[in-house]
């Protein structure tokens, strides 16, 4: 017997290729042959529609008259909605499920503003006390938000994280670290964490389990923000007043390497395999890129005036930095490391931005997901193949209906903002794979 060879096609070529199947009396044997094309169409499907979904970015702005999040559909960097949340919106976060932003809303607040992403609006807001809420992070389960309280006060047990229970957005007990702690990262295991104190210059290693102080690590002058490899190997700290960025191994919570940079360093952030590191510069007004196995910066972008933070898309394709005194976006591609783009709000004011966040980041995770049940289907055929040729009386079924489960229940987690609707294809590739289903089951019934 001919082995079959399986090939990525269209869906209209696939549709066709189905209508052709002539249906031999081995009936079984040809209901199988169909769930495991029907089962591969529909995670190639996801796949072409995963790639086509684009995250948002959440600036952080003054605004006009009120504090503000711009959101920016990152495939064509135009402002698709505008958010009041009051205050003076600083940090910035996105949970895992891209169906939350958490906003810290110091100087005439102390609260965090929560948007829920399908209407961007703001549904709750938790007063987290302390004076000055800045820095946000949120666990990979999206189950706890860490707030800093930047400005704290030594003897009154002010100077802690504010930690929220997402699932009631009530507070739990805070974390004490040091002086006037700055921001605050979540390594991608969620058991630890790593708060930057800028007063005293170390960073807090932080147990996430009992929320207690584990280790303290010396770092360079004035610590600002902190960001975590995605192995969970490295902490990357920016020292604003020593213009570098200290390397921590997180093994030892020993500094391994400090990177000059450029003057002022302020916002980190990583790019999704760990090989990047990008630095906003606020007084240098420019971007230093470094290269995480050799610790050297190998570019330096310049940017708007006073870029105060920075954030790379799911992708590693692009870098968005908040220019507070340009008032506008810089897009960096992270191939040339050029910018390729400005945003500004058009109608409205990108009024001295100040944080950044992307998001959501389950896009990656679906395309694993969906190559999984695409390498669990063809096996399955090989499996079918080889059997039949030793006995055509045997049958053997691919059993992937958890995994086609799966796919469906991630593509409903994924966000269901209007605009990105709008600007994605997911339905279009779970439709297809819908009706490649469908007419296998027809094929079946025959």
């Amino acid at each position: 017997m001919k082995n079959k060879i399986i090939s990525v096609t269209p869906i209209a070529t696939f549709l066709i290729l189905l209508s052709s199947v002539t249906i031999s009396n081995k009936a079984r044997r040809g209901h199988t042959l169909i769930r495991a094309f029907g089962i591969t169409a529909l995670a190639i499907l996801i796949l072409v529609g995963v790639a086509g979904a684009a995250p948002f970015a959440y600036v952080t702005s003054l605004g006009v008259d009120t504090g503000t999040v711009f959101v920016i559909d990152t495939a064509t960097n135009n402002v698709t909605a505008v958010v009041p949340v009051g205050g003076w919106p600083a940090g910035v976060a996105v949970n895992p499920a891209g169906t939350k932003v958490y906003v810290a809303t110091p100087g005439f607040s102390t609260k965090v503003s929560i948007i829920d992403t399908a209407t961007n609006t703001v549904d709750a807001a938790v007063d987290v006390g302390g004076s000055y809420p800045w820095g946000v992070a949120v666990n990979p389960k999206g189950s706890r938000v860490y707030v800093t309280n930047r400005y704290s006060v030594v003897g009154h047990d002010s100077n802690n994280i504010s930690v929220i229970d997402t699932s009631t957005n009530t507070l739990m007990a805070p974390v004490n670290v040091g002086l006037s702690s700055s921001e605050v990262a979540v390594t991608s295991d969620g058991k630890k964490i790593y708060a930057t104190n800028s007063r005293n210059n170390t960073t807090s290693v932080i147990d996430a389990v009992t929320n207690k102080v584990t280790a303290t690590v010396p770092v360079g002058d004035h610590p600002s923000d902190a960001v975590i490899s995605p192995d969970g190997t490295k902490v990357y700290v920016t020292n604003t007043g020593s213009n570098d960025v200290s390397v921590i191994d997180t093994a030892t919570n020993n500094v391994t390497a400090t990177v000059p940079v450029g003057n002022g360093p302020g916002d980190i952030t990583v790019n999704p395999d760990g090989t990047k590191v990008y630095v906003a510069n606020w007084q240098g007004n420019n971007v230093s890129v470094i290269n995480a196995a050799t610790n050297t910066v190998i570019a330096t972008v310049p940017v708007g005036i006073t870029p105060l933070g920075v954030a790379v898309t799911p992708d590693g394709t692009k870098v968005y930095v908040t220019n507070a005194e340009s008032d506008n976006v810089s897009v960096i591609d992270t191939t040339t490391n050029n910018v390729i783009a400005t945003v500004n709000a058009g109608k409205y004011t990108i009024n001295y931005p100040t944080k950044v966040a992307i998001g959501p980041f389950t896009y990656s995770n679906m395309a694993d997901q969906s190559t999984k049940v695409t390498s669990n289907a063809t096996e399955n055929i090989g499996v079918e193949e080889t059997n039949k040729s030793s006995s055509e009386e045997n049958n053997v079924e691919p059993n992937n209906s958890n995994n086609t489960d799966s796919e469906f229940d991630n593509s409903s987690s994924s966000n269901e903002n209007e605009s990105s609707k709008s600007n994605s294809t997911p339905s279009f590739g779970l439709l297809g794979g819908l009706t490649c289903l469908y007419g296998g089951w027809k094929l079946k019934k025959k």
